[in-house]
């Protein structure tokens, strides 16, 4: 479900490959599969967000990840959006991300690696100038062009 109100983020939080999950066993032969499957998302979030610049977990229907992929799509920014209400298993997806960054609402929004808030926290950055850079660093990173100044159109 979409966020109405989301709570302010830190400025980023570098999200780290999760290598164990506190998962409680339920004592039958289905909570080892689940734990595999949980374990599955978990790393499917990971190569996701390591392998593109900028990454919205969304929902086809909340108008804050609309919102957040519009300010996006205005910058001419390419971003992967993983829309959580078309995969079957969505849910788990949400609470992986929950132990990731903190919170389960969408949308959830990763740039350059780092998880930097939701709709409204990324609409800060954009009007505090702090947004584009953050995207070149990620783009200057892909290409080796570490050394060269950023310049925007």
């Amino acid at each position: 479900m979409c966020a109405q109100q989301e709570q302010p983020a830190p400025e980023l939080r570098t999200t780290h490959k999760i290598l164990h999950l506190s998962i409680p066993r339920m004592g039958n032969s289905t909570s080892a599969k689940n734990n595999l499957s949980t374990v599955a998302t978990a790393n499917q979030i990971q190569e996701t967000i390591s392998d593109n610049c900028v990454v919205i977990f969304s929902k086809t229907t909340c108008s804050y990840c609309n919102m957040a992929k519009k300010l996006f799509q205005e910058m001419n920014v390419n971003y992967k959006a993983v829309e959580l209400d078309t995969y079957e298993n969505g849910n788990q997806f949400q609470d992986v991300l929950r132990q990731m960054t903190g919170g389960r609402t969408v949308p959830r929004i990763f740039i350059n690696g780092n998880f930097v808030g939701g709709a409204t926290d990324t609409q800060r950055l954009h009007r505090e100038g702090k947004l584009l850079p953050l995207v070149h660093q990620c783009q200057m990173r892909r290409s080796g062009n570490l050394d060269q100044p950023c310049t925007f159109p």
